[in-house]
């Protein structure tokens, strides 16, 4: 009788012990399948390196009274490259923030020059516009502050000197100012967007001018 019950303890510990060994493999080759069905996942995940598409270059200009803003177009044209678009004056009464220094009665205007641009060019063209707005200036003071950006099939970037939170770096003291964004067929506002470029007839302005520069982009 002994014999007979340790055989079957014997037989009922192979059992155990295989039932145990599949349970292993079972578990081993479950994590093995999960274990690569993630990698897969990630490996469909990983973004595909590549250029963006060229952009539009802009230049917003508010200046003084008796500022050279011919002479400043024209040196930016000199520059820039051919200026394919002229806005109508409009007047700048957002903001007193240039009135110490330019004086009252500011006005504006946007350009757009013809050549598309890659982004990472904006730096030394914000270089550029600073160094005009030296030249221009008279006794220290600005007669034309020039702001140079693009626009870009999903947003419009102004560049700018200073840092700030919604401002990633582009390199040699340039910002990058995410300041309108294009969603539903409309440029809209974000909570740091300068009051003029959030009003309405310079945003139409901008739709206006991504219309321009998507059929540009289509005739490339």
């Amino acid at each position: 009788m002994f014999a007979i019950h340790q055989g079957t303890q014997n037989s009922a510990n192979r059992i155990s012990a295989k039932s145990r060994n599949f349970k292993d493999r079972f578990v081993e080759s479950r994590q093995d399948f999960l274990d690569k069905a993630l990698f897969s996942l990630i490996l469909l995940a990983m973004s595909k390196l590549q250029e963006p598409v060229l952009v539009k270059l802009f230049i917003g200009l508010i200046y003084s009274q008796d500022a050279p803003v011919d002479e400043c177009t024209e040196e930016l044209e000199a520059k820039l490259g051919e200026i394919d678009f002229r806005s109508n004056e409009m007047q700048f009464d957002f903001t007193t923030y240039y009135a110490q220094e330019m004086g009252r009665g500011l006005s504006r205007k946007i350009i757009t020059f013809r050549k598309l641009i890659r982004r990472e060019e904006l730096v030394d063209i914000k270089i550029f516009t600073n160094e005009s707005e030296r030249k221009f200036a008279t006794g220290g003071n600005r007669k034309i502050n020039i702001d140079p950006g693009y626009i870009a099939p999903e947003h419009l970037i102004l560049a700018t000197g200073k840092g700030y939170y919604h401002r990633p770096y582009l390199g040699k003291g340039v910002y990058a100012d995410l300041t309108l964004v294009y969603k539903h067929k409309e440029f809209r506002t974000l909570e740091w967007t300068y009051p003029d470029y959030g009003r309405e007839d310079l945003r139409e302005l901008f739709k206006m001018l991504r219309e321009k520069y998507t059929l540009q982009l289509g005739n490339k």
